[in-house]
């Protein structure tokens, strides 16, 4: 007798393929931090999904809403076309592989080399154009666009997708609010698309307006100063990747937020090298930058309060600069052996 491969298995706890095993990552409870601010921390462990990031739900999310709408059919061969800094990409790359499409990636060439070797290795077309301000044409944005459009193809649109925010909507936050008991304080997120910190704060909210939501934004990004002025106001730059924009997009206006913190990328690199060696944690610039939100969110709430925040992707991806002191130093960042807390400035 010949099984059938393609039906479910009955009573069997198996994911099916790639798209079924996003999501349902763990909640942590980040114990140093915890023990240091008073404050229950707890990062939920995005760099577990399949592809390595948080990304992984919102490709999912665009791939199943394009072939729902009938513009992607599976096994087609059909061409996704996206503007990534990596992780996105990523995902996308793996989900064309699993539903039979062909995949063409546009991202800045300053990113890191990890993320392109590793898309090339997924089998997406990797175009690299030089970083350019969203109102240039050379924006990877507007090449992806463009590229889309050339090809006849899908193109994700991940900034102005709602699906991207859906996915965190009904996915990641009520994984969260799950996993937390229903009771949490706060919330903190960078955003890069506003995705995950749009759709998460948007389900936390309307369980209870009283958790406090905010963004933690990278400089040269315009986020705090509009949630905090109402402007784009922008000051400095920052080598973290995949965060921070001069500019609403769709997902971002889709969140539910009562603040915003600044935050620097000598405290990210500082909180990398602290949660490898206090949690064995081995994160990312950004998910490591989110937990200096977190930090900073506990201290503004005080002890005995609870806070979230998420692991976006792991450091693997940024080895050779966030663990390559002569890169830190070309950087301006030559000391990243911390002791304490110290490293993370007062909420600002």
């Amino acid at each position: 007798m010949v099984n059938d491969t393609s039906a479910p298995l009955p009573n069997v706890d198996v994911k099916d393929g790639f798209a079924g095993a996003i999501g349902d990552t763990p909640l942590i409870r980040i114990a140093s931090l915890s023990a240091l601010t008073g404050c229950t921390i707890l990062g939920k462990a995005e760099h577990l999904n399949p592809g390595g990031s948080v990304k992984d739900r919102a490709a999912k999310a665009m791939i199943e809403g394009a072939e729902r709408s009938g513009r992607l059919v599976p096994g087609s061969g059909a061409v996704v076309v996206e503007g990534t800094a990596g992780n996105t990409g990523i995902g996308l790359a793996l989900m064309c592989r699993a539903r039979g499409y062909r995949c063409v990636i546009v991202m800045p060439d300053n990113q890191s080399e990890e993320k392109v070797a590793t898309l090339r290795s997924l089998g997406a077309e990797v175009e690299l154009v030089p970083p350019a301000p969203f109102a240039d044409e050379g924006n990877y944005y507007h090449v992806a666009r463009r590229r889309a459009e050339a090809l006849g193809a899908f193109w994700a649109n991940q900034f102005e997708n709602l699906d991207n925010a859906r996915a965190h909507e009904e996915g990641t936050g009520p994984e969260l609010w799950r996993q937390c008991g229903e009771r949490l304080d706060g919330f903190v997120c960078s955003a890069g698309t506003g995705g995950t910190l749009g759709g998460t704060s948007r389900f936390l909210k309307a369980q209870d307006a009283r958790v406090q939501c905010h963004v933690i934004d990278a400089d040269g990004s315009s986020l705090f100063a509009h949630v905090m002025k109402g402007t784009l106001d922008a000051d400095g730059s920052s080598f973290l990747e995949g965060i921070g924009i001069r500019r609403i997009t769709a997902n971002f206006a889709y969140g539910r937020l009562d603040g915003a913190f600044r935050g620097s990328d000598a405290e990210a690199v500082a909180m990398v090298y602290w949660l490898l060696k206090n949690d064995g944690l081995f994160v990312g610039g950004s998910a490591a930058l989110n937990v200096v939100g977190a930090v900073k969110l506990a201290r503004r709430l005080g002890p005995g309060h609870t806070v979230a925040t998420i692991l976006c992707d792991g450091a693997g991806r940024y080895q050779t600069r966030l663990f390559n002191r002569e890169w830190l130093a070309g950087k301006g960042i030559v000391d990243v052996d911390f002791a304490d807390l110290s490293f993370v400035k007062a909420a600002r």
